[in-house]
C-alpha cells in the first residue's frame, strides 16, 4: 500500500524580498491587489505600501530602511510574509535544466509535504503540481492535493528566539535551524513554527491562521525589542546573507550549478537522474559551466541589477543581478554572473554604474556572516 501525502501549496505568495525599484506606490488607476490579512494593520502602523506581483505590501514603515535592516541585525525584526511554510530548499527544473522555482518543502510529521513557490511563480508551480498528481493517481498513488491560505509572520534577529518563548510552551532550544512544529503562540493555536528565515540571523516563521494573525502581530509588538520591518529591508538583509531573489538571480535560463545552488541536488536524485534537466544538470557538476553567479564588493555608486561587469581590459563579460549599499558593511554589494575563470574570490573587474567605469572585487558570500541556530 502506498503511503498517503497530501501536497500542500500555499496560496498567495513568498516573500522574498524585493527592491524598491521593483515595487510601485499604489494608485486607484491600477489593477486591485490581493491583501494579506495584516494589510489593515499595516496601514495602521505607517506601513507604506506598494504593489508587488499581485499583492499590496509594505516597503517599510516610519523607521527608515536603514534602520530597519539594523535593527533586524542587533535584535529582531517582524515581516509579514503571508503564505509561506519554510523547510527546506529545492527546486523546480525544466528539461534544459532551468529553475523554474525556487521553493520551500516541509516532510511534516503528519505525512504530509508543505510547498511553499514565490509569488510571481504560484500559478505556474500549482498547475505543474495538480499535473503531477493526476499522472500519480492515473498510476494508482494515493496522493492529494489541498490548498490553503494562513497569514505567516517572519521573526527575524538574534533576540527572536528569546521573544518568542515568552508565548510558547515548547523549548525553542530543540528546534535547530530548518525544522517545525506546531504549537501555541501567544494563545493562539494551531500556529507552524519553523526556525528559518531570509535575513541570515537566526529567527522562526509562524503560519498562523488568517483569524489569530493581527493578535499575534500584536502580542509580538509589544515586546520593545520588536519592530516592523518591510521589503526594502528584506531585500537588504537577504543580500548580505547571499540569498537569491527569483526572477533576479535564478529564473528558468539558469541552471543549480550557475546559481551556485548545487547543493540543493541530493546524492540520490544526483545518482538516479530522476528530475527533469537531469542529463544537462549532473555533467555541470562533474565539470565546468560557461558562467556562475559571484559576489561583488565595490566602494563608490552602488551597483545596481542591469548594471555590467566588465573585465580589466574593458570587455564585457556578465551583469549584475542584486545590488545595494550594505547597512552593515557600509560598502556596496551585489551578486551577478561571470565566466568560470573570472569567478575566483579576489578577483579584480570593473562595474559599469552611471556610464562610468569603477573597480569591483569578487567576494565570497554570504557578505555578512550568518547566524542561523543549530544545535550544538
Amino acid at each position: 500500500m502506498q503511503r498517503a501525502v497530501s501536497v500542500v501549496a500555499r496560496l498567495g505568495f513568498r516573500l522574498q524580498a524585493i527592491p524598491p525599484a521593483l515595487c510601485h506606490p499604489l494608485s486607484c488607476a491600477q489593477e486591485v491587489l490581493r491583501r494579506t490579512p495584516l494589510y489593515d494593520f499595516h496601514l495602521a502602523h505607517g506601513g507604506k505600501m506598494v504593489a508587488f506581483a499581485g499583492w499590496s505590501l509594505p516597503v517599510q514603515y516610519r523607521d527608515s530602511h536603514t534602520d530597519s535592516h539594523l535593527h533586524t541585525r542587533q535584535h529582531c525584526s517582524l515581516f509579514d510574509v503571508s503564505h509561506m511554510l519554510q523547510g527546506t530548499l529545492s527546486l523546480f527544473t525544466n528539461e534544459a535544466g532551468g529553475i523554474l522555482d525556487d521553493l520551500i518543502v516541509t516532510n511534516t510529521s503528519e505525512g504530509h509535504l508543505y510547498v511553499v513557490s514565490n509569488a510571481g511563480c504560484w500559478e505556474k508551480d500549482l498547475a505543474l503540481m495538480q499535473d503531477k498528481v493526476r499522472e500519480l493517481q492515473n498510476q494508482g498513488r494515493d496522493v492529494g492535493l489541498e490548498v490553503l491560505d494562513n497569514a505567516l509572520l517572519a521573526l527575524q534577529g538574534p533576540t527572536a528566539a528569546q521573544v518568542l518563548q515568552a508565548g510558547v510552551a515548547d523549548d525553542l532550544r530543540k528546534l535547530p535551524f530548518m525544522t517545525s512544529a506546531v504549537m501555541e503562540v501567544f494563545g493562539v493555536s494551531g500556529c507552524r513554527v519553523t526556525r528559518c528565515g531570509y535575513t541570515g540571523e537566526d529567527g522562526v516563521e509562524i503560519s498562523v491562521p488568517v483569524a489569530g494573525a493581527v493578535h499575534l502581530a500584536t502580542a509580538l509588538l509589544k515586546n520593545p525589542e520588536v519592530k516592523l520591518a518591510g521589503l526594502a529591508a528584506r531585500d537588504s538583509l537577504r543580500l548580505e546573507a547571499g540569498l537569491c531573489l527569483y526572477g533576479n538571480d535564478i529564473d528558468e535560463h539558469t541552471t543549480p550549478v550557475e546559481g551556485s545552488l548545487s547543493w540543493t541536488l541530493g546524492k540520490r536524485r544526483r545518482a538516479a537522474m530522476d528530475f527533469p534537466g537531469a542529463k544537462v544538470i549532473v555533467p555541470q557538476l562533474k565539470g565546468k559551466v560557461q558562467r556562475r553567479r559571484v559576489g561583488l564588493m565595490c566602494e563608490g555608486a552602488p551597483m545596481r541589477a542591469h548594471s555590467p561587469i566588465l573585465n580589466m581590459e574593458g570587455t564585457k563579460i556578465g551583469t549584475v543581478t542584486s545590488g545595494c549599499p550594505s547597512p552593515s558593511l557600509k560598502k556596496n554589494v551585489a551578486m551577478g554572473y561571470v565566466p568560470c575563470e573570472y569567478s575566483r574570490p579576489g578577483t579584480m573587474l570593473l562595474v559599469e554604474v552611471r556610464r562610468k567605469q569603477q573597480m569591483a572585487v569578487v567576494s565570497k558570500m554570504p557578505f555578512v556572516p550568518t547566524n542561523y541556530y543549530t544545535l550544538k
